[in-house]
C-alpha cells in the first residue's frame, strides 16, 4: 500500500476512534428517564378539627353542640345526622381528653329529615388535617399518606369495605399513633376515618 494511503487510513481510524469515544461519553452523561415519584410518608394530627391526645370533649362541644349522645355500649360520645346517617364519634379518657375521633357515613339513617341537615353538624370541618374527606376516592388516601402499613377486606353491617391501616409511631409518641380508613369496595370511596392517639 502506498505511503499516502497508509496516512489516510491512519487518519480515518483516528477519526473513527474519537467519534466512538465521544458517543460513549455522551451516552454516559445522558440524563436518565425520571422515575415515578415515591408516595409521601406523612402522619396525621387532626380529624374533624380535633386533635386526639390534646383536645377535650368541651372543645368538641364547642364545634358540634352540647346535645351529644353517650353510647353506654362502647363509651363513645356521638353526634349524628338522622337524615344522612353521618356521624362523628369520640372516645374520651377519664379526664375528658379525646383519645380517638371517627367520622362515618356508615351509620344507619332514620329518615327523620327536618329540612336542614349536614350543616347542623358543621360537616365542613369533617376532614383530616391534610384534607381527606368522606366520599373522596381511595387513591387520594395514598396520595396524601403513602402506602398503608396494611390493608384488606372488612365488613361493617352489610357494607363490604377495604380497610387501610396506618401506624404513625415513627413520628414520635406525642402525636396520634393510628389512622384507619374504610373505603367502599364497590365505589372505592372513603366511608369512614378514625384517628386515635393510643394504638387501636
Amino acid at each position: 500500500m502506498k505511503q499516502g494511503s497508509m496516512r489516510f487510513w491512519r487518519h480515518a481510524s483516528s477519526i473513527l476512534i474519537v467519534t466512538a469515544l465521544a458517543a460513549a461519553a455522551a451516552a454516559a452523561v445522558r440524563p436518565q428517564e425520571p422515575s415515578a415519584p415515591s408516595a409521601p410518608r406523612a402522619n396525621e394530627l387532626t380529624l374533624a378539627a380535633l386533635r386526639p391526645g390534646r383536645d377535650t370533649l368541651a372543645e368538641a362541644k364547642h364545634y358540634y353542640g352540647t346535645k351529644v349522645f353517650a353510647d353506654p355500649s362502647d363509651g363513645t360520645q356521638q353526634w349524628r345526622d338522622a337524615c344522612t346517617g353521618h356521624a362523628i364519634m369520640l372516645e374520651v379518657d377519664k379526664g375528658n381528653v379525646i383519645q380517638s375521633v371517627t367520622i362515618s357515613a356508615l351509620a344507619s339513617e332514620s329518615g327523620a329529615c327536618s329540612g336542614r341537615h349536614g350543616d347542623l353538624l358543621h360537616e365542613d370541618h369533617w376532614q383530616t388535617g391534610r384534607g381527606l374527606r368522606l366520599g373522596d376516592p381511595q387513591d387520594r388516601v395514598t396520595q396524601l399518606y403513602g402506602d398503608p402499613n396494611s390493608s384488606g377486606p372488612s365488613v361493617k353491617g352489610k357494607r363490604e369495605l377495604e380497610l387501610m391501616y396506618y401506624a404513625f409511631d415513627w413520628a414520635g409518641s406525642g402525636v396520634p399513633q393510628v389512622m384507619e380508613v374504610f373505603c367502599a369496595r364497590d365505589s372505592g370511596r372513603v366511608m369512614e376515618i378514625t384517628l386515635a392517639y393510643p394504638s387501636l
